[in-house]
């Protein structure tokens, strides 16, 4: 697994360890006390991926308030 702290991941690095935590524990070959370490690191993983995804949505909303686009919507095209 990745030494890099999660606060530098990208969301695509933050996904693939989140990946490789959630594989570790599903196999269930891990000691409890490494069980639980992976369980909160996969929370941290977690939590740096909802926050960069909320970081791009915000900027998309951005973009489309500076394009006159309805914001917090997403029409549904051809009805």
């Amino acid at each position: 697994m990745s030494e890099k702290p999660i606060a530098e991941m990208t969301f695509e690095e933050a996904m693939a360890a989140l990946e490789q935590v959630v594989s570790a524990l599903e196999k269930g070959e891990v000691p409890l006390e490494q069980s639980i370490a992976l369980y909160e690191r996969g929370a941290a993983l977690r939590a740096q991926c909802a926050g960069k995804l909320a970081a791009a949505e915000e900027k998309v909303e951005l973009i489309r308030a500076a394009e006159g686009r309805a914001v917090g919507t997403t029409p549904v095209e051809g009805m």
